[in-house]
């Protein structure tokens, strides 16, 4: 059986698709691509990104995409390159670390915040005390 990234350089070459044109309709690196297309699925960023890269490829192509993602899925099961939970597990962690990074900062525009509002209110009442019931002009 020919493999995966051999069959999709001899689609894109057949259909006369430069690498160049790929990467520059689909945002993703040359290197990425002849990854790709060398089976060298480690050099690829794992999960859902792996996945997209192909996905974006086929759109550049002009493949249709459900037969491609069958055989990429199965050529990586080959390769025994990961493609399981690890790569969820991992992402979650990275959101997660992320999000805990954002709150504290948001609580601190939060009291910022309230501490504008609240000086903005005191100043508000010293006007009106004073200034408004002529204390402060003789």
């Amino acid at each position: 059986m020919e493999r995966f990234g051999d069959e999709l350089r001899r689609e894109r070459m057949r259909r006369k698709v430069s690498m160049e044109s790929i990467s520059e309709e689909t945002k993703i690196s040359v290197r990425h691509l002849e990854a790709l297309e060398a089976g060298e699925y480690d050099s690829l960023p794992g999960g859902v990104f792996r996945k997209g890269i192909v996905r974006s490829y086929l759109a550049a192509v002009g493949l249709e995409e459900t037969p491609w993602i069958e055989r990429f899925e199965a050529s990586l099961r080959e390769s025994g390159t990961e493609n399981g939970n690890t790569d969820w597990t991992e992402f979650a962690e990275n959101v997660r670390r992320n999000r805990s990074g954002v709150e504290p900062k948001q609580n601190l525009r939060w009291m910022g915040v309230g501490t504008m509002v609240t000086m903005l209110g005191v100043l508000g009442w010293a006007v009106w005390k004073f200034a408004l019931h002529g204390r402060l002009i003789p």
